[in-house]
C-alpha cells in the first residue's frame, strides 16, 4: 500500500527535499508495491515527475504548473504500470528540469539534486532526481523521459548506466512528453544486468519483432556486430574525455563484445540539411526546430493564458521556441527524414554507431549562461543523433576524467533495444572479470 512521506505536501510545493531525502532528489516520497513476484521484486524505482503515479500529483518539474494541475492521477502511465507489473516498488517521485527542457538538473524552483558520482557538480536532466537517486543509492532504477538527452545525459554526468528507447517503443500514455515525436521512456540504474531486466519488464512488443544484433543470444552468424566510431562525434568530446573515451571503445571488455574492426566515419558527412550545411552542429539546428515547435505548441497557450513565470534558460528558449514558424518546421521535417534515412543506411541491421555519451564530465553548478549555451549545444550535437533517427541508444560509464565519470554510448537500429541491452551487460561483465 502507498504510504505518503510526512513531507510530501511541503516539497512538492516549496521545493524543499522530500523526508529521508539528504540529496535532493525526490520530490514527493512514498511506497508503492509493485507484483509480488517478476524480473524486478524488490527493486525500488524512482519515477521523474512528468510521468502519473496513481494517487499523487504531476508537477513537471513546475510549481505553476502544479497550482494548476493539482489533482492527485487518476491512473499511473503506462510505462509505470509495466515495471509494476514487473515487480518494482516505486519509492517517490524525483525532481526534474522545469517542464523537461534543460538538461543540467539545476530548476530555479526547486534547487539542484546532489550528484553523489560527480560532488559540486550537476547530476544533468532532465532526468535529474532519479539519476540522483539511483547514483546515492536512495533508489536502484530510474524512470525518466528522453527528449534531446535527458536520459542519457544524467546517466553520462552520475556514472549510470541508461537507456533511450527507440522512439514509440514504450507507450507515453500518463506522461507530459516536451516534443512528442522525439520524446521516449528511458531507463537508469547502477548495474547493466538490473538495466537489461528493467528493459524487458518496459519494453512493448516491436511491430515486425525486435531485431537482433550480430553477438546476440537471439542471432546466429557473426560473433559481433558491424562496429561504426563516429569520429566527429568523439572530436566533439574535450581531449581528456576523448582520450579516456578512446581507451575504453579499445579496451578488451568492449573489443570482446563489439569486434576488433571498427570502421571509423564522421557521420555527420553523409548528409545535408538546412539549405547545404554538413556536420553534426547542423543537425543539432534541425532538432532544435522541431523541438521548439513542438514545445510551445504543447505549451504555448499555457505559458501565455497563465502568465507562467519560467526559470532562467527555460523562459529564453520558450520565447525562441514560440517564433519559429511553419515553413521552418516544414524544411526541418525534410530534413530529419534525410538523416533518417542516412542512418538507417549506415547501421543496416547489423551495425552500432560508438559515440561520446556527453563531450565531458558533469560541469559545475551555477556555469555562466553563455557558457551553459555553450556547453548545451556541444552536448545535444551528441544526443540529437538518435533523437532524430528514432532510435535506441545505451549509455555505458566506462570512463572517468579526474575521477568524474563519461559516458560512452552506442547507437543501433530502431527497435535494437533488446540487444543493446545485451551488450552492454556482456560489455560490463567483462570489464568486472
Amino acid at each position: 500500500m502507498a504510504t505518503p512521506g510526512t513531507a510530501a505536501a511541503p516539497s512538492a510545493a516549496g521545493g524543499g527535499p522530500a523526508a529521508g531525502d539528504h540529496i535532493g532528489a525526490f520530490i514527493l516520497r512514498f511506497d508503492l508495491a509493485g507484483a509480488d513476484s517478476g524480473p524486478l521484486a524488490g527493486v525500488a524505482l524512482c519515477v521523474k515527475d512528468n510521468f502519473d503515479v496513481r494517487g499523487y500529483p504531476t508537477g513537471n518539474g513546475s510549481p505553476a504548473w502544479l497550482e494548476s494541475h493539482p489533482g492527485p492521477a487518476e491512473a499511473s502511465a503506462a510505462a509505470v504500470e509495466a515495471l509494476l507489473a514487473g515487480g518494482a516498488r516505486v519509492v517517490g517521485k524525483g525532481h526534474m528540469d522545469e517542464l523537461a527542457y534543460a538538461l543540467s538538473g539545476e530548476n530555479a524552483h526547486y534547487g539542484t539534486p546532489a550528484n553523489a558520482a560527480a560532488p559540486g557538480r550537476v547530476p544533468g536532466g532532465s532526468t535529474s532526481g532519479p539519476a540522483a537517486a539511483v547514483a546515492a543509492g536512495q533508489a536502484d532504477l530510474g524512470l525518466g523521459t528522453d527528449t534531446g538527452g535527458s536520459v542519457r545525459v544524467p546517466a553520462s554526468y552520475c556514472g549510470l548506466w541508461g537507456l533511450r528507447s527507440t522512439h514509440g517503443r514504450v507507450p507515453l500514455r500518463g506522461a507530459r512528453a516536451l516534443a512528442p515525436s522525439f520524446s521516449t521512456a528511458g531507463l537508469l540504474a547502477r548495474d547493466a544486468r538490473l538495466l537489461r531486466r528493467a528493459g524487458g519488464a518496459l519494453l512493448a512488443p516491436y511491430p515486425a519483432g525486435a531485431p537482433a544484433l550480430p553477438g546476440c543470444a537471439a542471432r546466429s552468424g557473426a560473433a559481433a556486430p558491424r562496429l561504426l566510431v563516429a569520429a566527429d562525434a568523439f572530436d566533439l568530446a574535450l581531449p581528456d574525455a576523448r582520450a579516456a573515451l578512446r581507451a575504453a571503445l579499445a579496451a578488451p571488455a568492449a573489443a570482446a563484445a563489439l569486434g576488433a574492426a571498427p570502421k571509423e566515419f564522421d557521420l555527420g558527412a553523409g548528409v545535408a540539411v538546412g539549405g547545404g550545411q554538413t556536420g553534426l552542429d547542423a543537425w543539432f539546428d534541425v532538432f532544435r526546430v522541431l523541438q521548439g515547435f513542438e514545445a510551445w505548441r504543447g505549451y504555448g497557450d499555457w505559458i501565455s493564458g497563465e502568465g507562467v513565470e519560467l526559470g532562467p534558460g527555460v523562459r529564453e528558449r520558450f520565447q525562441l521556441a514560440s517564433k519559429i514558424t511553419a515553413a521552418q518546421r516544414e524544411a526541418a521535417l525534410a530534413d530529419r527524414e534525410r538523416v533518417r534515412a542516412h542512418l538507417a543506411g549506415l547501421l543496416g541491421d547489423d551495425g552500432v554507431i560508438a559515440l561520446p555519451s556527453a563531450p565531458g564530465p558533469a560541469p559545475e553548478r551555477g556555469l555562466p549562461g553563455a557558457r551553459l549555451d555553450d556547453w548545451r549545444r556541444r552536448v545535444m550535437s551528441l544526443t540529437c543523433i538518435a533523437g532524430l533517427g528514432g532510435l535506441p541508444q545505451v549509455s555505458m560509464p566506462l570512463a572517468r576524467v579526474d575521477g568524474l565519470p563519461v559516458g560512452l554510448s552506442l547507437i543501433g537500429p530502431q527497435g535494437s533495444d533488446e540487444s543493446l541491452l545485451e551488450l552492454a551487460e556482456r560489455i560490463a561483465a567483462g570489464a568486472a572479470a
